[in-house]
């Protein structure tokens, strides 16, 4: 990293990292997409009461791990919410793999890193919170796929556009590079709630917003809740309303229900 001071032109300069390349594939690829985005309230106090409670027993249970859990199990239920097309057929993966996102340090920059968890829609909650826990510890298969990344964006920008139109015409190698599904946190973002909308090329892209605390009736009574903020976007080309729609009530039943924990 570089300074000048120079009274009122002072500044900095850092490396533009050639990762960074890899990001701009990603958001003009969301941007050929016709997607369609849900934004939802899901009550989450059980939830975290329960995580609260493993956390005092001393097991350590990611939110975002039960967020994930929740997410690929009501996929597994409509497995169009995660089909790709190639050519005039839908190919539908039996296995939910969920694309999620680590921040990493590199060049003295903070930068995010894909963390796959394969069949997150057969893996418990804990076995899910050990996989990100070791993804930002560093992970052997995270290390190598993102070598591979500064490999691919290391070419000329021709070749690499024709690298990634290849790879997102090939359901098996979205699958393999980037997985079946996205979810990603901005509840890092600022206090209380709040919703993002995402570009990004996977049929299913979910953003976990915050949580903010909210006056809500049950049982005919009016109670304060912890209600986190979820945008749902699905690729309109793939999935209509209706199969959307119902992914979202299931996916509120089984996070509002605490399943899994």
């Amino acid at each position: 990293m570089n300074s000048r001071d120079s009274g009122t032109d002072a500044f900095e300069t850092r490396p533009f990292l050639k990762v960074r390349r890899a990001y701009l594939h990603v958001l003009e690829a969301g941007r050929r997409k016709n997607v369609i985005h849900g934004l939802i309230e899901i009550d989450v106090t059980e939830a975290r009461r329960r995580l609260r409670e493993a956390e005092q027993a001393g097991r350590h249970l990611s939110f975002t791990a039960f967020l994930m859990s929740a997410v690929a199990r009501a996929v597994a239920e409509d497995r169009i919410l995660h089909a790709y097309r190639r050519r005039n057929q839908l190919i539908m993966f039996h296995d939910v793999d969920v694309n999620t996102q680590i921040e990493v340090e590199l060049a003295g920059q903070k930068i995010v890193q894909s963390l796959i968890v394969r069949a997150a829609d057969r893996k418990s909650v804990r076995e899910i919170s050990d996989e990100v826990r070791q993804g930002r510890s560093g992970d052997p298969s995270t290390e190598r796929r993102y070598g591979g990344t500064i490999a691919a964006v290391s070419l000329p920008r021709p070749m690499r556009s024709l690298a990634w139109r290849t790879v997102m015409s090939n359901p098996f190698w979205f699958k393999r590079f980037g997985g079946t599904i996205g979810l990603s946190s901005i509840g890092m973002f600022g206090p209380g709630g709040g919703w993002g909308i995402q570009i990004a090329p996977p049929t299913l892209m979910i953003t976990v917003g915050g949580v903010a605390t909210k006056p809500r009736y049950l049982n005919g009574s009016l109670e304060p809740r912890e209600m986190l903020d979820l945008t749902i976007s699905v690729d309109h080309d793939i999935v209509d309303g209706a199969p959307a729609a119902r992914f979202a009530r299931r996916l509120a039943e089984l996070v509002e229900q605490a399943d899994g924990l």
